[in-house]
């Protein structure tokens, strides 16, 4: 509840009703009728600087690292381009490829065009599924202070079907099913 402020008649009526009343304690001092309050100014301070240290608003990251997600996580957070129900059979392993190629062994200037002309032909010939083995990758004894990444093609593969000229024939690369591979290979579904 808010107090209203006094009209002068208000005011000239309680000195009226003060100057009547006696005082209790007639030794202390009188004071004045009680009048209008001003409005208090409001006055900016410059705010004083206190134990200033570098940082100290700084929030911490968010997290506690900043590395790469792994491939398997990558491949999995992909947007689907094509039928979800025919992605989920591929997930499952229910489709089964109409074609295989290897890649164990191979290094990454024999894989590359090994790979990009057994796509043409497969999509030449009108195939839509089509299963690429790369392997997981050689793990090594002593891998040093700077970690390296295991499997080139696995980590490769999967750039090579996204650029030209394999990119517009290619509509969806999944991680293989348990049965066809796992994650040392990879589904490739083709566009008509």
């Amino acid at each position: 509840m808010t107090r209203r402020r006094l009209t002068k008649d208000e005011v000239e009526l309680w000195r009226q009703v003060a100057d009547t009343a006696h005082r209790l304690h007639p030794e202390r001092a009188r004071h004045e009728a009680p009048m209008p309050k001003p409005k208090p100014v409001k006055t900016v301070k410059p705010r004083a600087v206190k134990n200033f240290e570098v940082g100290s608003k700084v929030r911490p990251a968010t997290s506690g690292h900043d590395l790469l997600p792994a491939l398997s996580e990558r491949m999995a957070k992909q947007p689907v381009h094509m039928d979800k129900k025919a992605f989920t059979r591929l997930k499952r392993g229910k489709m089964l490829p109409e074609a295989k190629i290897d890649l164990h062994g191979m290094t990454q200037d024999q894989a590359h065009p090994a790979l990009t002309g057994f796509i043409l032909r497969a999509h030449g010939s009108g195939k839509r599924l089509v299963l690429v083995v790369t392997g997981k990758g050689k793990s090594r004894p002593d891998d040093g202070p700077i970690p390296v990444r295991r499997g080139i093609l696995k980590h490769h593969v999967p750039q090579w079907l996204s650029m030209p000229p394999l990119g517009p024939l290619v509509l969806q690369v999944a991680e293989a099913h348990i049965s066809h591979g796992g994650s040392g290979a990879y589904y490739v579904y083709l566009r008509r």
